[in-house]
């Protein structure tokens, strides 16, 4: 590629995280956003003042049924998924046979039958599709790689993995679409898929084996009554009965929210607001799993959507001593009368409030425990996304190679996304039989 020419980029799907990628773009020499794709043009309003800010070009704006045309009329090189997950597979399949360069937000798919079809079509075009885990470009989640690489413990034998999603950040996926499973996979496919794959990458291993239970416990309609929580209206703006529930969403105080949901209603329909205590809801809040991997190891992983505060603790267990690694995000949460920008609906993008930190201890049989010097952060998912948008797309800077992305760290593979997507989707099978589920059976293609 010359100094000179732009990579031409097609973003999909542009919603609140398609901004990260939108302003990316815009700021790295050598990449063009040339098209926006969404049933909104709203929506797509909005990310194009985004790039006349940061000084870039208008995009054009295409609905997503003239996508092929899209591809063919821009002459895209390069296609971001950031739409409803369901959706995934709608673009990167025409995108990889269209010979474009895909790079999808996680999770790659919500469907053993579309994950297979997205494989098959890497297969037979041999083109790159690149799946956006952030989690493994944060420092501490690097250090902890390192670690278990070099055999501070020895042999891993076993892994604990328990995730806390607090009463802001967690209630927000029973606000949206991410509360119908047909939509998003439910919990272990949208968020857990970063844990997994995390876990795949720690240990450099496949998962094979997957068990688990999962319920709806604490929202929805029964339970939120059977608790007392639940207040009587369908969406919170406009009802007075949402004007005093700590667990409702106010979208017209965020400029954000309201012009890229509240304003854009009349395009689509799209409510950003439901009230948590309400139907339908198809996905679960309260999910442990037991994975079995290929050379024995075994993970216990329990999921908490609504807890009084927001991180995860993981603690492996080898043959020589066991690593230690506690993240507080957000230590607790206040309540706030009809939430806006600050609460967690916007995760990842800023500081969380109450902030707590990481904790890497290293604990070696026959030894005193040692702390481990960690550099953290509690912006962009601890500092994962700057990096993986360098890894991705190059850095920024006129220094950087026009289009080029880096190399110094492995981004995730088509094989890396299912198989961390096959351990939601396998534990979301155990939900419904109550049976143990072979991965290999699940998604044959990635063993070929």
């Amino acid at each position: 590629m010359s100094p000179t020419h732009h990579r031409r980029t097609a973003v999909v799907g542009t919603g609140h995280r398609a901004q990260t990628f939108t302003r990316a773009l815009a700021e790295r020499p050598g990449h063009l956003v040339a098209a926006l794709c969404d049933p909104s043009p709203t929506r797509m309003a909005f990310h194009n003042r985004l790039l006349a800010e940061a000084g870039a070009p208008p995009a054009t704006e295409w609905e997503p049924d003239r996508f092929a045309d899209l591809l063919a009329k821009e002459d895209i090189d390069e296609v971001v998924v950031t739409t409803v997950d369901a959706e995934h597979d709608r673009y990167i399949v025409p995108a990889l046979r269209a010979g474009c360069r895909v790079v999808t937000e996680k999770p790659m798919t919500v469907e053993a039958e579309r994950c297979a079809r997205i494989l098959d079509t890497v297969r037979d075009t041999g083109n790159s599709l690149t799946v956006a885990f952030n989690y493994r470009f944060n420092p501490v989640h690097e250090k902890v790689r390192d670690l278990l690489a070099d055999g501070a413990i020895g042999e891993v034998l076993s892994v604990h993995f328990e995730w806390l999603l607090d009463v802001r950040h967690g209630a927000d996926y029973f606000r949206r679409w991410h509360r119908d499973r047909r939509r998003s996979g439910g919990l272990l496919v949208h968020k857990s898929g970063h844990h997994f794959d995390l876990v795949n990458w720690w240990l450099a291993d496949e998962p094979r084996n997957v068990f688990g239970y999962g319920r709806l416990g604490f929202y929805g309609r029964e339970a939120g009554e059977r608790h007392g929580l639940r207040r009587d209206y369908d969406r919170a703006h406009g009802a007075d009965q949402a004007a005093t529930d700590p667990f409702a969403l106010d979208l017209a105080a965020d400029d954000t929210l309201r012009a890229l949901y509240l304003d854009a209603e009349r395009d689509d329909g799209y409510v950003r607001d439901r009230n948590v205590f309400d139907g339908p809801v198809t996905i679960e809040d309260d999910m442990a799993v037991l994975v079995r991997y290929g050379r024995g190891a075994t993970m216990t992983y329990h999921l908490t959507a609504y807890s009084p505060w927001e991180g995860y603790r993981v603690m492996f267990n080898g043959s020589a001593g066991r690593l230690e690694l506690d993240v507080e995000e957000s230590r607790w949460q206040s309540p706030r009368t009809r939430i806006g920008s600050g609460s967690g609906a916007l995760h990842g993008d800023t500081a969380a409030e109450h902030a707590g930190g990481a904790r890497l201890t290293l604990r070696p049989l026959w030894r005193p425990p040692v702390d481990i010097p960690l550099v953290t952060a509690h912006e962009a998912h601890g500092g994962g996304d700057p990096r993986m948008l360098d890894a991705l797309f190059g850095p920024v800077g006129p220094a950087a190679p026009a289009g080029s992305p880096t190399t110094a760290h492995p981004t995730a593979t088509e094989r890396d996304g299912a198989l961390a997507l096959a351990v939601g989707l396998a534990a979301n099978r155990c939900f419904e039989t109550g049976r143990p589920v072979a991965v290999r059976e699940l998604v044959p293609g990635v063993w070929g």
